[in-house]
């Protein structure tokens, strides 16, 4: 038995319900995800395209997160589910920095490392992980890789698919039809803090409160939070420096327009972003 995703990049809209969900099954706290929809735009204006790609832990079979902790917070389960008991965890972030798709963080409240358990509390009384149970287009599909007779079983056999990093040598279980590389691949696009609909330039975990107190203090708060991210400029801006970045994102090479926000935590500085 072995357990795994498959996402249909060909159906994902890119609503989120798959990240909301998780965040009510799990009462994941602000500023933290453990699954989150990368967004893409690639081409040249007007012939533009965005992708979508879901991004999570991987559930590697040889999980680098689970030989590097000290203390077996992070183990493998008998149907290959890599779960976390964070009664155990000790907080040293070696995890973190084992794991290549960035899938784990730091609980801002409990302080502890925290990542996707693929529901496994649902798994085990029969029912499906909350993201594949709420996404409208069916563009998350689980279950048991080994058994021929589940639906992920014969995708995998009839169709290509392709998965982030398997040069890294982790087997991971996470697999995607019709995956573009500018998705999947970090280094294609360049990472930076000028996002469609969020305010990570302000800050995120510890920092998201003070963030918000920072954006909510103007007396137009949608301003405040367009211009904190490069997405509104006054009429001299644009005079002087040509159109706004929410139309250059639209021209040239591919560019991320979301994607989770680079990881601060209290004291202890930042880790490299690998998403």
């Amino acid at each position: 038995m072995r357990y795994g995703f498959i996402i249909d990049n060909r159906k994902c809209i890119g609503c989120h319900a798959c990240t909301t969900a998780c965040k009510a099954e799990h009462l994941v706290p602000l500023g933290v995800n453990r699954t989150w929809v990368k967004q893409v735009e690639k081409g040249e204006f007007p012939n533009t395209r965005r992708l979508f790609s879901v991004m999570r832990c991987n559930h590697c079979t040889e999980a680098p997160c689970v030989e590097i902790c000290p203390v077996e917070a992070l183990f493998f389960r008998e149907d290959g589910i890599v779960d976390f008991d964070n009664r155990r965890c000790i907080g040293c972030k070696s995890c973190m920095q084992a794991c290549p798709y960035d899938a784990l963080y730091i609980d801002p409240e409990n302080h502890t490392a925290a990542k996707c358990n693929y529901c496994s509390q649902r798994v085990d009384i029969g029912l499906e992980p909350a993201c594949v149970n709420v996404c409208p287009e069916h563009a998350i599909i689980s279950g048991d890789m080994e058994n021929p007779d589940t639906e992920i079983a014969q995708l995998l056999a009839r169709e290509q698919v392709t998965a982030r990093k398997v040069s890294k040598g982790t087997v991971p279980n996470v697999f995607y039809s019709n995956g573009d590389e500018a998705s999947l691949t970090p280094s294609l696009t360049e990472r930076s803090n000028e996002y469609f609909w969020n305010s990570q330039s302000l800050g995120v975990g510890h920092y998201a409160k003070e963030a918000e107190k920072l954006a909510f203090s103007n007396g137009d708060a949608i301003q405040a939070l367009m211009q904190s991210n490069g997405q509104a400029a006054t009429a001299g801006e644009v005079a002087q420096n040509g159109p706004s970045k929410s139309i250059d994102l639209m021209l040239g090479k591919p560019r991320r327009i979301y994607d989770t926000p680079e990881k601060a935590y209290s004291g202890a500085g930042k880790f490299p972003v690998m998403c």
